[in-house]
């Protein structure tokens, strides 16, 4: 049985979408409205019972949380594509550490621009525009100790692509793109080259090829 992932147009979930391309791993998508609330409702609630996306099935088994189904993904299928976990412990502890540091520390800041720039006018819900000045104030921080790190090494957790990259993908492409402040990854050097090598990607490519929202076009 096809491994199938829920909301393949949303952010989140591209998270997944990313790291099975990038895995080979064949899959099916099963598409979710969250503007009618279709998250909400018992038949989803009953994958997810915090009726957020993405969900993954693969047969009998079941994962939530788009950050957890990477690594799940990427210890299944460890022996084929790139190794995105690292070779040894000490390369594992800083693709977690990093993956952290994106969960923690980068994502909600980022993720309130999303809901109150790109969003609000299409949800119908009024945009906090001091939520946005701090949370961009916040990223900036954040970015400004991206920038230290990656000026010292290639990728996140090192010489090699991993998870950790990976995991910034999908809502990094909203700051560049619909959110409209690519300034904040493009005035730092070493952040925007790191930008530029991870998103163009050919799995990156083929998620944006075949999953952008319509709700964007």
């Amino acid at each position: 049985m096809v491994l199938k992932v829920y909301g393949p147009i949303f952010a989140s979930p591209k998270r997944v979408l990313v790291t099975l391309v990038e895995k080979g791993v064949p899959f099916e998508t099963v598409p979710v409205d969250l503007f009618t609330g279709e998250h909400k409702q018992p038949p989803y609630l009953e994958l997810q019972p915090f009726g957020s996306v993405p969900v993954v099935v693969d047969g009998d088994y079941k994962i939530f949380e788009s950050r957890a189904i990477m690594r799940y993904i990427a210890e299944k299928y460890r022996s084929q594509g790139p190794e995105l976990l690292g070779k040894t412990l000490e390369e594992r502890g800083q693709v977690e550490q990093w993956l952290d540091v994106e969960a923690v520390n980068y994502h909600p800041p980022l993720l309130n621009l999303t809901m109150h720039i790109m969003f609000a006018p299409v949800m119908g819900f009024p945009a906090d525009e001091k939520l946005i000045k701090e949370s961009e104030e916040k990223l900036a921080q954040v970015l400004d100790v991206y920038e230290e790190h990656l000026s010292k090494n290639k990728y996140l957790a090192g010489d090699f692509v991993s998870l950790a990259d990976l995991a910034h993908l999908p809502f990094t492409d909203y700051l560049v793109g619909p959110i409209g402040k690519a300034y904040l990854i493009k005035d730092r050097k070493h952040v925007s080259a790191w930008w530029d090598d991870i998103s163009s990607r050919p799995a990156w490519k083929e998620v944006l090829e075949k999953f952008y929202p319509p709700f964007l076009k």
